[in-house]
């Protein structure tokens, strides 16, 4: 099946001569490895010449893989990369593709998958498409954003107008996010999974996470792993995760047994909830569309939420996609920047790849630029997508309004390097996008009068959002151009996700 969507990714390629073909097919796939489960997704990306560039016009989907609950050794925190790999390469068969077939993709790692040794292991399982990916390791925020984009709810608030809560309840963790006009207003996650305890055919627990073992203490039972474990007393564990679950949902008055499994900071929305939709693995039991057992408590968590969310007086809506509520891989598309107003200090500086893109929420236009609304900005949303710690460099996607003064470019710079201070005292160089010409007046006032000593990387007369991976290539010396490459995730339903 071919979904059309409406014009948004875009591609060439730098060896590509875009007046060649009017439509490119590109094969792309989304990997998605979790602590819990792992799946693929295959796709054909169909790009239309529109404008002297591709425009995505449509998808095909190729292969949607079996999900594979993520396998690990024997001490239950190192996932097998051996028999991931096998997965991995039984996936390519059934989708009769090969490695060097693949044109472009993206891999997402969350939960324990995101450890050092973890993700170098499963690297290595896909090194032959290295170049071609986008690697992605996700924390408790950019999941939750993930997932609601994936789930396509954040599509849903733009095309309805409403305000909706999405739940993705996972193996370990549930995250929420409210969703309103294509944004994500608030994030929350914690400790909250079908898999914090999981039992053999006989119920026998043969997995028991310290919070499974929390929440039998809660409702009076002394869980250990190799003891069985009662229908009875499965109820009684997932109605108290239940009550802790729809706490977080309701937003107010938070009691202090729910608190405490928070992983970030609490929920904070004032506007109503106009309907509420679930992903993950459990919303495939919310909705009942999975009749199986997995050996875990997700059918009975799900059941448990399910009445008591009812009870709420807000509707339950089915999205478009629940357990594989992810990426379905990336589009790519270049374009050439204006030599005339870029800054770039080192020469050498450049080129850099596979950038992160983080679009801050603040406006540019005033007649004064307030210093501490641009830092709270940026810090805002590198928060969102879990860089908070500045260890990799990052792109500021900016809109600038307004003329550009010393005062109005100092008190820019001066609440810039606030908000990007982590990232600056990593060594990192400065990268910053724009869409109109200031690229180069914002770069020269960095170094001449701010002092910058990192690399400064500013261009501009480009359109990048949340969820684009940028590369910038070296300087084009007759021109005094770079060119961009720009990666853009895609979501099931082929829409491009606008920013966060």
């Amino acid at each position: 099946m071919v979904v059309q969507e409406p014009g948004s990714s875009r591609f060439s390629n730098f060896e590509r001569h875009i007046t060649d073909e009017e439509f490119i097919r590109l094969v792309s796939v989304g990997v998605d490895i979790g602590s819990s489960t792992s799946h693929l997704i295959f796709s054909r990306l169909i790009l239309q010449l529109k404008d002297n560039r591709y425009v995505t016009v449509g998808r095909e989907i190729l292969n949607a893989s079996e999900i594979l609950l993520t396998p690990y050794t024997s001490d239950q925190t190192t996932i097998d990369g051996e028999a991931l790999g096998r997965f991995i390469d039984n996936q390519y068969e059934i989708a009769g593709l090969q490695r060097d077939d693949i044109d472009t993709g993206a891999l997402i790692l969350t939960g324990v998958a995101v450890q050092r040794d973890n993700a170098r292991a499963i690297a290595d399982l896909f090194a032959q498409e290295a170049g071609k990916f986008v690697s992605v390791s996700a924390g408790d925020n950019l999941e939750a954003i993930m997932a609601a984009y994936g789930s396509g709810a954040m599509a849903l608030t733009e095309t309805s107008g409403q305000t909706i809560m999405n739940v993705d309840i996972g193996g370990g963790t549930t995250k929420i996010t409210v969703c309103a006009e294509g944004k994500a207003k608030s994030v929350a996650a914690f400790d909250v999974g079908a898999r914090l305890i999981a039992m053999d055919k006989d119920g026998t627990i043969v997995r028991l996470e310290n919070w499974g073992r929390e929440f039998g203490k809660a409702v009076g039972l002394n869980l250990e792993k190799g003891q069985k474990i009662s229908r009875e007393e499965i109820e009684k564990v997932v109605s108290y995760m239940a009550d802790r679950l729809v706490d977080h949902m309701k937003m107010a008055n938070l009691p202090e047994a729910s608190a405490k499994l928070l992983r970030t900071p609490p929920l904070e929305y004032d506007e109503p909830i106009d309907a509420y939709t679930f992903s993950g693995g459990v919303s495939e039991f919310v909705y009942g569309r999975e009749p199986g057992d997995f050996g875990d408590l997700g059918p009975f968590l799900a059941k448990a939420v399910r009445e008591r969310v009812d009870k709420l007086g807000t509707p339950v809506i089915e999205p478009e996609a629940g357990i594989r509520a992810t990426v379905i891989g990336a589009s790519q598309y270049t374009v050439q920047v204006s030599g005339s107003t870029i800054y770039i200090a080192p020469a050498d500086s450049v080129p850099v790849r596979n950038i992160a893109v983080i679009s801050p929420d603040f406006d540019l236009s005033g007649d004064s630029i307030d210093s501490d609304m641009v830092a709270k900005g940026i810090t805002d949303a590198l928060a969102r997508f879990d860089l908070s710690e500045g260890d990799v460099p990052v792109a500021l996607a900016l809109e600038w309004g307004g003329s550009a003064t010393f005062d109005r470019l100092d008190s820019f710079a001066n609440g810039l390097l606030v908000g990007m201070k982590p990232v600056i005292d990593k060594g990192h160089p400065i990268i910053l996008v724009y869409d109109d010409d200031i690229g180069g007046l914002v770069g020269i006032h960095l170094v001449e009068e701010s002092n910058v000593s990192n690399a400064v990387i500013s261009i501009d007369r480009i359109e990048l959002k949340d969820f684009d991976f940028v590369d910038i290539g070296s300087l084009i010396q007759s021109t005094g151009a770079v060119p961009v490459v720009i990666k853009s995730l895609v979501f099931p339903g082929g829409k491009k996700a606008p920013a966060a």
